[in-house]
């Protein structure tokens, strides 16, 4: 056992009996897994469940419609999860410390129309990069301090913001979408097209998975959102930054979040304030199916992701089934309903071997 988790279990032991008489702190910072249920592995059990449900998906539906395994479609179904991955990436962390980031879908619509009005105005869009992506960084931030300051829910918070972001980005954009840029820069025939073959917004998400990945199991930032998700009160009985963490955390969501809007900007040539409808559920969807549950204490980037491109994979085996478009959400539910189902009974399962 290590000191951290040491010190976590007196502190809740310290609280059971009323007392305290006592502080802990935590040596050098550390904080790696032990019995908060923390595994410093980068591919979870679960995240293989999830992984394997993807491939069984992709066959269940490239057996009957071989056109479906074609490289080219199999890439376009990649990428069209692109989006919806990076905001699930962020997720994860805001999930895995018990919070939840609703305003994803009005950040990435307002980030969208921050960008293309810099690059309508004359900033070289390269440029505008780093201004869109600080802007993701502030409104997460905004969440964060909201959040604390009132004492309210990061749920009650978010959901306010979501439309608060959204119609900024509306009132910017003029209700319009914002067209006229330069397409034939090289951040739109680049960051918008391929590289070596594969859609360059691929490459892109294979670095942040990588990146957050490590970052959720390997780093001292990482543990420190698990160890709040496992048990809030005991992390900051034990002298863990709560209130800093949780801005690095919301902060880091509005980055994943901006960083889907520079992609969209790139790929779609103009900037749509109507965008991004929706996305915040189908993000929070990502993450559970992928093993991050609502309860905090751990999370799957890589789970993340593959829960969105199985929701991608669903949408787009709907069009080979000749189902009706409309059919989409529906079948969307059902797959988070049995995600979430499966989650649950495996949770039990484990409960009742230990």
């Amino acid at each position: 056992m290590t000191e951290t988790d040491r010190a976590v279990d007196d502190a809740e032991r310290a609280r059971e009996q009323g007392g305290g008489g006592r502080w802990f702190r935590l040596w050098h910072g550390r904080l790696p897994a032990g019995r908060l249920g923390i595994r410093r592995r980068l591919l979870l059990p679960d995240e293989l469940g999830v992984l394997v449900v993807l491939a069984l998906l992709v066959a269940g539906i490239g057996i009957p419609y071989p056109d479906f395994l074609d490289s080219d479609n199999l890439l376009s179904t990649a990428h069209n999860s692109v989006y919806i991955s990076l905001m699930a990436c962020g997720m994860v962390f805001a999930l895995a410390m018990r919070e939840v980031d609703l305003s994803v879908g009005g950040s990435y619509a307002m980030c969208l129309v921050v960008g293309a009005l810099l690059v309508r105005e004359g900033v070289p869009p390269w440029l505008a990069v780093p201004a869109v992506l600080l802007t993701g960084i502030a409104l997460g931030i905004f969440n964060a301090l909201v959040t604390t300051l009132l004492a309210l829910p990061s749920f009650i918070v978010t959901l306010g913001t979501l439309m608060l972001f959204r119609g900024v980005g509306l009132a910017l954009a003029d209700g319009k979408q914002i067209t006229d840029l330069p397409l034939d820069d090289s951040f739109f025939t680049l960051a918008g097209g391929d590289a070596a073959g594969v859609p360059f917004a691929l490459w892109v998400l294979l670095a942040v998975v990588v990146a957050l990945a490590v970052l959720l199991a390997r780093t001292r930032f990482g543990a420190r959102v698990r160890a709040i998700g496992s048990n809030p009160d005991a992390a900051a009985f034990s002298g863990i930054p709560v209130v800093r963490t949780r801005v690095q955390a919301l902060a880091l969501s509005g980055l994943t979040t901006a960083c889907a809007a520079v992609l969209a900007l790139a790929y779609y040539g103009a900037g749509d304030p109507t965008l991004g409808q929706g996305y915040e559920l189908q993000a929070i969807a990502a993450c559970i199916i992928g093993g991050t549950p609502l309860a905090g204490g751990r999370g799957s980037v890589v789970g993340a992701v593959a829960g969105a491109m199985i929701l991608s994979v669903v949408a787009s085996g709907l069009v080979f089934f000749e189902v009706p478009i409309n059919w989409t959400s529906f079948a969307t539910g059902g797959v988070i309903l049995v995600a979430v189902a499966a989650d649950s009974a495996l949770r039990r399962g484990r409960r009742r071997r230990h």
